[in-house]
């Protein structure tokens, strides 16, 4: 990758969920973060779990934050945990958090899927028998109060020929066109493969798009100009999965394979957003505010062995899957599921699981600006140029 080093951050990292010392009692995993701009607020999601095993989930949980300028640092004040109540269903267990907020009707939604008790995700594929429902509740008042759950299953799963899917995790977006995507991911007899889930009239009606036609599992989207979509997924081949859709979402293909974001050992899930582009200096040769795409930005693990050193990556040419700087560490050590929100003025937000020793110790936030990332000297594009 590019000149072949990493840059690491020195950054102020707040604990936003903790797990318990005794790890039978409450672990919390699968973060995921949304910033609404006009509250300035995020939310964070994350399971509550009674071990670290996906069939141990309880429920779901969130915590609201407000950022907090101190200097030229920024910090989130984090409001107490609470249980997402209406995030249940009968026998099940709620997993894969995907909040998306609608601007026009000033709703949240919040998907998520249920799974039978007692049935795990490889009992699913092993026996092609789904036993997962899809699912979301939503609330008026950024989290305070929610509806009763909207189960979408019979209506667009159950026709599938799938084994089992899932939602995100992390979170969903809306269109400069106002369509609303929740990224999911689904298992076929032949292989999983991303897919996206979208709704033109604010969440009354959800239909599917075209499933990809490569492995791809776990993903996150972002729209870099309007009606163009780029998706990042988790592989089992090395590298991630780069797509694009020119439709606003429906379809998706691969372009020409950058290999330039290692996938981590068995894979790991990594996640997107996209941002204006910045004016830089007066020195640039072009100038960004021109350029009617957005920038990306995507966090994973570093390593290719490992989920260890979550690195954050930058792309400012979308179209081209060889753009992508090389990673600025975020976290040392051990580094699991992340996510992205883009705050303004060049300034992220990231929720990701951390710890000493294992990536469920806990989920810690932190907030960085873009130039901490965007120097030359890290740059692929800018050596190339």
């Amino acid at each position: 990758m590019g000149c072949g080093h990493s840059t690491t951050a020195q950054l102020q990292k707040q604990t936003v969920f903790k797990s318990k010392k005794e790890a039978a009692e409450c672990v919390y995993r699968i973060p995921a973060l949304l910033y609404e701009k006009e509250s300035k607020t995020l939310l964070a999601f994350a399971e509550q779990r009674k071990t670290s095993k996906d069939e141990s989930v309880e429920k779901l949980v969130m915590r609201t934050g407000k950022i907090k300028q101190i200097c030229c640092q920024r910090t989130i004040e984090w409001s107490e945990l609470k249980e997402v109540e209406k995030a249940l269903t009968d026998g099940h267990r709620p997993m894969n958090p995907c909040p998306v907020y609608d601007e026009a009707n000033k709703k949240l939604f919040l998907f998520f899927i249920c799974v039978k008790d007692g049935i795990t995700e490889r009992y699913q594929k092993e026996t092609c028998d789904n036993r997962t429902r899809l699912c979301y509740i939503t609330s008026e008042d950024l989290g305070e109060t929610w509806s009763d759950v909207t189960d979408l299953t019979d209506e667009l799963v159950k026709k599938k020929n799938w084994s089992t899917f899932a939602v995100g995790p992390g979170h969903g977006i809306q269109t400069e066109s106002g369509r609303l995507i929740i990224p999911v991911y689904a298992y076929t007899p032949c292989k999983p493969c991303a897919i996206s889930l979208y709704s033109d009239d604010h969440g009354i009606k959800w239909k599917f798009g075209e499933r990809f036609n490569t492995v791809s599992v776990e993903c996150e989207m972002a729209e870099f100009s309007k009606g163009h979509i780029y998706c990042n997924a988790r592989n089992e081949g090395g590298y991630r999965v780069e797509a694009v859709s020119d439709d606003n979402g429906h379809i998706f293909t691969i372009p020409q394979p950058g290999n330039m974001l290692v996938e981590t050992g068995s894979g790991c899930q990594g996640s997107v957003v996209s941002f204006p582009a910045q004016q830089e200096s007066a020195n640039t040769e072009s100038d960004p505010s021109q350029n009617l795409e957005n920038w990306l930005l995507f966090t994973h693990p570093t390593s290719p062995k490992d989920r260890i050193d979550l690195g954050v990556y930058l792309n400012k040419s979308p179209h081209d899957p060889k753009a992508w700087s090389e990673p600025y560490i975020i976290n040392e050590g051990p580094s699991g599921y992340s996510d992205l929100a883009y705050i303004d003025d060049g300034w992220f937000a990231c929720l990701f699981e951390c710890g000493q020793h294992k990536i469920h110790e806990q989920i810690a936030s932190v907030v960085f600006h873009y130039e901490a990332i965007c120097s030359c000297k890290c740059c692929f594009v800018c050596k190339n140029l």
